[in-house]
């Protein structure tokens, strides 16, 4: 499956339809050296989608149509989510835990012959596209994999990871790439204070 946000940063992506919540969060522009927008206008917006959607949805016969200021509303959507899981990675849990980003958007439920009630995506445009990520995040939550999609921590990265270590204690996409850096500044700045504390006494 082919997820074009996520694939052009080289991280494995997320299991099962949780890999289209972190291609949309990594349409962002993120990474080393940032990597273009990929909702910056209407057209590169439609063809990340039509890309997602296809995969997610291969019987369905046309694709979501983005149109007006659809694309504005999907990266405001975006980036207020984008915004929660990266303040979430950084603080604990609990009733201090920053508020989602409330948007409207348009579910169906259908029976199907085995007794199984499905959800499904309505709407058209952006609220189609949300409809469809909050029900990715909805199968996710219940299999307990959304606790593990992350933000990287570095400031100079930003991608949105899958944290596949034992006990979800990840904190960068990449230890040698974003992991050593960072810690190798926050020594050399550690080393620093020690000796400017010195000189100003």
């Amino acid at each position: 499956m082919t997820w074009p946000a996520t694939d052009r940063y080289d991280i494995e992506s997320a299991p099962d339809g949780l890999a289209l919540v972190q291609d949309l969060l990594n349409t962002l522009s993120a990474g080393k050296p940032r990597e273009t927008d990929l909702l910056l206008d209407r057209d590169d917006a439609q063809a990340w989608l039509n890309t997602g959607w296809r995969d997610r949805n291969p019987a369905q016969d046309q694709s979501i149509r983005l149109d007006g200021d659809d694309v504005q509303r999907l990266r405001a959507f975006r980036d207020g989510l984008r915004d929660w899981l990266t303040r979430a990675g950084e603080e604990p849990a609990g009733e201090h835990s920053p508020p989602l980003p409330q948007v409207p958007f348009d579910a169906a439920l259908r029976l199907d012959p085995d007794g199984t009630v499905q959800v499904e995506p309505a709407g058209s445009g952006w609220r189609a596209v949300v409809s469809l990520i909050l029900i990715e995040m909805l199968h996710a939550q219940r299999a307990d994999t959304w606790r593990r999609l992350k933000v990287c921590r570095s400031e100079r990265c930003r991608v949105t990871f899958f944290d596949r270590s034992r006990n979800n204690s990840g904190v960068w996409h990449d230890v040698r790439k974003c992991g050593h850096p960072a810690n190798l500044r926050a020594y050399r700045a550690r080393q620093r204070t020690p000796e400017q504390s010195g000189l100003r006494h």
